[in-house]
């Protein structure tokens, strides 16, 4: 392999690795404060595709204002199915929400073949982003460049609220015990709405840079990715932000990687996260920077 062809593959395992990240976060931080594995989260991401394209293609908004518009509105999709499928099991065995999770996955799919149909549509991919650049034979779209520093900047502000205000004080309070944030006046209801918003917004943010990259969507899309994503977190550590970014990168730029270096492998591309999942589970069954966490009862 040349090293034009190497450094190809690396902003473009980069680019994956930054996606995977920005999806993985919303499992990790749902389940670092619920030890619920949130298995919709697929579907929420594959919600915000729709969101942005019928804002661009229906409503004729522009880009930028529909985009913005599919942030919000999947974030608070994500706290109505809070809502509606886990809140009211907040007090029931692990298993009942996991099957509700499980539930409201499958409902999201089939729901999306309803409305959406099952015909795959093209998602808007603006001209500012398809812009081909040309580094010396080396050939890389410009929304290559653009998906991880848009991931690094909401990483950023997700730290920031995370570890400097009030809410994000709250929300590592709850993920430590949900009765003393009470008893110390915390709500913990409210907390919980605000983590789901903040996963699911990051799931579309994540979702409309998928669009671009691979435009072609059907309201199966969040499946695979989801799963890889799901992967990502356990593999860096679920229950940690750094460990989801960290978790992300290794998977995308492994699958980017593996089909760089071994060609004839590419068809199994897709399988590699989940070996990957086994041998980490494994050797490290709590991540690359996973800690032990006890059950909340």
């Amino acid at each position: 392999m040349t090293i034009d062809a190497f450094l190809q593959h690396l902003a473009n395992g980069i680019s994956l690795g930054s996606l995977y990240a920005l999806i993985a976060i919303g499992y990790t931080m749902v389940y670092g404060i619920l030890r619920l594995i949130n298995f919709a989260h697929g579907e929420i991401f594959m919600l915000s595709t729709y969101v942005a394209l019928y804002g661009v293609a229906l409503f004729t908004l522009p880009w930028q204002l529909a985009f913005l518009l599919a942030i919000l509105i999947t974030g608070l999709m994500g706290v109505l199915i809070e809502k509606a499928a886990y809140s009211p099991l907040r007090e029931s065995p692990k298993m009942s929400v996991l099957i509700s999770a499980i539930g409201i996955s499958f409902f999201l799919q089939n729901l999306g073949l309803v409305i959406f149909t099952g015909r795959p549509k093209t998602f808007p991919r603006p001209d500012f982003f398809a812009k081909m650049y040309d580094f010396g034979g080396i050939k890389i779209m410009s929304l290559t460049f653009v998906i991880p520093i848009v991931a690094a900047i909401f990483l950023g502000i997700l730290v920031f609220l995370v570890n400097k205000t009030k809410m994000g004080m709250a929300m590592r309070a709850v993920s430590k015990d949900f009765e003393t944030a009470r008893l110390m006046g915390i709500d913990v209801d409210k907390v919980i709405s605000y983590t789901f918003f903040i996963g699911s917004a990051l799931a579309a943010v994540g979702g409309i840079m998928w669009g671009m990259k691979f435009p072609r969507i059907d309201p199966l899309l969040g499946l695979l990715p989801g799963l890889k994503c799901f992967i990502a977190a356990v593999v860096g550590g679920i229950g940690s932000i750094t460990g989801a970014v960290i978790g992300g990168f290794f998977l995308g730029l492994g699958e980017i990687m593996l089909v760089a270096f071994f060609p004839e492998f590419s068809g199994y591309r897709d399988a590699f996260a989940f070996v990957l999942l086994i041998i980490i589970l494994l050797v490290k069954p709590t991540g690359i920077i996973g800690e032990k966490m006890t059950e909340k009862v």
